[in-house]
């Protein structure tokens, strides 16, 4: 286990990823990845789960922005997990974590139908939808009751 100054140190390199590398839309930016982070590391030290798995996975859980209506939608989580990888290769992060922050992050979403195999990955996900079922996700609900149906046209 990483004591918390080495926690921090690779927290610094995944908000700079996330920050400038990512290409983000308005329902996975910045403030999103954050929440995850904030509600992954709670649940975490609730559930006694591997932080050193669950602090990556959070970050990068959406490194791959893959458009709505894309073909490839399904597969946004396993491309997004192999992108943190080969990130966190070249960031040198320990690569005894690999195959674990993997899968915490292709099983996070929901539309990939993967099933959570590891307290982990079942942090991941639960973290992720916590933010998808508050405030931003209400609001985001909202607009689409508000929104007039393909019915009206």
């Amino acid at each position: 286990m990483m004591n918390q100054a080495e926690l921090i140190h690779w927290q610094k390199y995944f908000k700079a990823f996330v920050t400038e590398k990512m290409q983000q839309d308005p329902a996975h930016d910045i403030a999103h990845i954050q929440r995850v982070v904030t509600s992954g590391i709670a649940l975490a030290n609730k559930e006694n789960a591997d932080i050193n798995i669950v602090l990556p996975a959070c970050w990068l859980h959406d490194c791959v922005n893959v458009p709505k209506k894309s073909n490839l939608r399904a597969k946004g989580s396993i491309l997004s997990a192999e992108r943190a990888i080969e990130y966190l290769t070249e960031i040198k992060y320990p690569a005894h974590y690999f195959d674990a922050i993997h899968h915490a992050i292709a099983a996070h979403s929901y539309s990939a139908n993967i099933e959570t195999k590891t307290l982990e990955a079942k942090v991941v996900q639960d973290a992720d939808r916590l933010d998808a079922l508050g405030a931003v996700g209400m609001s985001r609900c909202c607009l689409l009751y508000t929104s007039p149906s393909p019915r009206d046209s």
